[in-house]
């Protein structure tokens, strides 16, 4: 398969998960919405990796390398989250201004 299959799905999930971060207001759905751009990128790190075989398997490590932070990523987003909606009992990310001063 060409290497333009995988490039138009990547960048298609991409622009699915930026438009999810930035119209949703729910905090599990822009967590979700992340998910899904760092899966875009890992679609393009091995759609390369596989392209640019004699150059190793540097594209597949990286990609191990993002599934570990997305990992980390929803388990400390979603205990944030969690410790959010106790206080507050919703997770409507318009009304939260727990920062501010």
């Amino acid at each position: 398969m060409p290497i333009a299959y995988f490039l138009v799905l990547s960048s298609l999930l991409f622009c699915i998960g930026v438009y999810g971060v930035l119209a949703r207001q729910n905090a599990v759905l822009i967590l979700l919405s992340i998910e899904l751009m760092l899966n875009a990128v890992n679609i393009n790190l091995l759609a390369f990796s596989a392209h640019l075989a004699e150059a190793g398997v540097p594209g597949q490590i990286f990609a191990l390398f993002v599934i570990a932070v997305a990992a980390a990523e929803v388990g400390v987003g979603l205990a944030i989250v969690i410790l959010i909606f106790r206080n507050r009992q919703n997770v409507d990310v318009d009304e939260m201004s727990l920062m501010k001063w």
